[in-house]
């Protein structure tokens, strides 16, 4: 395996970084204390082309490939992880599902302005009663004529208030159980559509989030994504590629911590010299440089997996587990080397414990990883 960059892809890493410490960085704490949507950003993030990286040019994309998102991802979340799932949710969960899975329609008038960053899309699975098992859609679209009329509603939303079109799983057939589910694109002002109020999280409080409610809402036959009853499957496969960029989400979120870790224990003096002359955190530093790399290996192969056209499913499930696990525990040893100064907001560490804990939930928590995982091993024996 070639560990090495490409041109391209150290060029795309440059950008990336330079954007996030110019254009993101200066408004990161205050977006975080006010909990406010960076849309000027996610703007700007469109016009460079980081919103539909891996879309096709013919439909408004960068028509890069997943290396080059996860390296995007990880360096837009080490300044921002609310920044890292706006873009994300964009790339991984509806973009890519557009374009596999659109009709002609569906991509020229919604993927389009998708990949160039003029709309914003969010991903609607969760539900109050269907979190983990995915299967237990209670929101339903009957077809009446051309239209179907969605009722239900959905939660835990990213992207909730701000996004402009909506990727909806609904049960269209009950008898079938998951085979009965599909998926519909709806706009945020079609008939009977509603937002619930913007949840205040524990972190990542700049993007935002919310439940959604549908009442008889009216979508035409042409929104539907895919075919009847693929519903489940469309979810399942998009989560896939989401979970990459959860990985490469939480691998920036424990870069910078170590990162700020290692800034810090240079400058703060203990004992009359710098405290990282001292043995025990030269230990902590070390395991948090071993635990990024090891989770940049998982997170880079599974997205050469997916470049390849080769399964990666386990792989990006394995991924997405130990980065997460990653990001939590450097955060929280960042904290430690920082001492008290760790648990206040002068010091970026406590946003990053904040941001780090949702990625082992979202997007399939860790236990649902390790059931993927395990599933991948026995039915491989």
């Amino acid at each position: 395996m070639n560990f090495d960059f490409t041109e391209d892809h150290i060029l795309i890493q440059q950008s990336a970084k330079e954007f996030a410490q110019e254009v993101i960085a200066p408004s990161a704490v205050e977006r975080d204390i006010n909990a406010e949507f960076p849309a000027e950003i996610v703007k700007q993030l469109g016009a460079l082309g980081f919103m539909g990286m891996m879309v096709s040019p013919d439909y408004g994309g960068a028509g890069l490939d997943t290396i080059s998102y996860v390296i995007a991802m990880i360096e837009i979340s080490k300044v921002d992880a609310s920044v890292g799932v706006i873009m994300s949710v964009n790339n991984s969960l509806v973009c890519y599902g557009l374009e596999k899975y659109g009709t002609d329609y569906i991509k020229q008038n919604y993927l389009i302005p998708l990949a160039k960053g003029e709309k914003l899309g969010a991903f609607c699975l969760s539900e109050p009663e269907a979190g983990s098992d995915a299967t237990n859609q209670r929101t339903t679209a009957d077809k009446k004529d051309n239209y179907y009329f969605l009722n239900g509603m959905k939660n835990w939303i990213t992207n909730g208030k701000n996004a402009d079109y909506y990727l909806i799983m609904a049960t269209t057939d009950k008898s079938k159980g998951h085979k009965g589910i599909s998926t519909f694109l709806v706009e945020k002002g079609f008939e009977g559509f509603g937002q619930g109020k913007k949840e205040d999280k524990l972190g990542i409080r700049s993007s935002d989030t919310c439940s959604l409610t549908f009442e008889n809402c009216k979508v035409p036959v042409e929104n539907l994504i895919w075919e009847e009853g693929k519903g489940f499957n469309f979810a399942m496969n998009t989560l896939n590629g989401g979970r990459i960029g959860i990985a490469a989400q939480a691998i920036g979120i424990a870069e910078a911590s170590f990162e700020a870790a290692v800034k810090y224990s240079k400058e703060r003096k203990a004992f009359g010299s710098p405290i990282a002359n001292l043995q025990a955190i030269q230990f902590k530093l070390s395991d948090m440089a071993i635990k990024v790399d090891c989770a940049k290996m998982l997170t880079f192969k599974s997205a050469a997996l997916k470049d390849a056209g080769k399964p990666y499913y386990a792989e990006a499930a394995m991924a997405k587990l130990y980065s997460s696990k990653v990001a939590v525990e450097n955060a929280l040893d960042a904290i430690q080397v920082h001492g008290g100064y760790g648990y206040v907001r002068e010091y970026l560490v406590e946003r990053y414990l904040r941001d780090a804990k949702i990625t082992e939930i979202y997007e399939g928590t860790s236990e649902i990883q390790k059931l993927v995982i395990a599933r991948s091993l026995l039915d491989a024996k």
